[in-house]
């Protein structure tokens, strides 16, 4: 089996797109990484926020 290379692999940052619409101090954010070559858009992932308790939408930023 073939090695694959990691040059395809970036690290990408989620922020909680409710967060901001709540008006509350702080942020929530998450590093990741995604195959650039297999998903070139923008990914979203539901993710806990520990500022307001529960599980949000993140979205990646640039």
């Amino acid at each position: 089996m073939a090695k694959k290379s990691k040059e395809n692999r970036v690290q990408v940052i989620l922020e909680c797109t409710e967060h901001k619409k709540s008006g509350k101090p702080g942020m929530s954010r998450y590093i990741t990484s995604k195959n650039k070559k297999e998903h070139p858009e923008r990914i979203e992932l539901k993710k806990y926020n520990p500022v307001l308790k529960k599980v949000t939408l993140h979205k990646e930023i640039k």
